[in-house]
């Protein structure tokens, strides 16, 4: 994969991580700026998925999973394929806060379709596990 440490968009992202809370000015100036000079899908896909993580606002966390899932499709790299369980995740669980249960379980389920790609692991297991309970909470 694509996720070089000395890339600067990703080390942006990372020190943004190490920065502390979702509450912290710090951090969230720190993917704004790994969004500013994000060059392509791949960087693009990186810093809108940390921007949104950091939204408090229901709409705006929707509108930035969504573009964070539309760049990692846009990179068209197989390899990206094993966040796309997570992206999905993110995407539904953002339209399920938004009260659009409908849209909230088709990314749902299309997250599980692509369950195959995460790793066997504990972060692959959490994901999957996100995955089913979105699904369940969804008429």
């Amino acid at each position: 994969m694509q996720f070089d440490p000395d890339n600067p968009v990703v080390k942006l992202c990372s020190e943004g991580m190490m920065a502390g809370t979702d509450e912290n000015d710090a951090a969230k100036a720190l993917f704004e700026k790994a969004w500013t000079i994000a060059s392509n899908d791949f960087e693009k896909f990186i810093a809108a998925h940390y921007i949104a993580r950091h939204q408090h606002d229901k709409a705006e966390n929707l509108k930035w999973n969504k573009i964070s899932l539309g760049h990692a499709i846009a990179a068209n790299d197989e390899e990206i394929k094993s966040c796309y369980p997570s992206l999905y995740l993110n995407v539904g669980k953002s339209y399920e806060d938004v009260g659009d249960y409908d849209a909230a379980k088709q990314n749902y389920l299309t997250a599980k379709s692509y369950i195959s790609y995460l790793p066997d692991d504990g972060y692959g297991r959490m994901i999957a596990a996100g995955v089913e309970a979105g699904i369940s909470r969804c008429p």
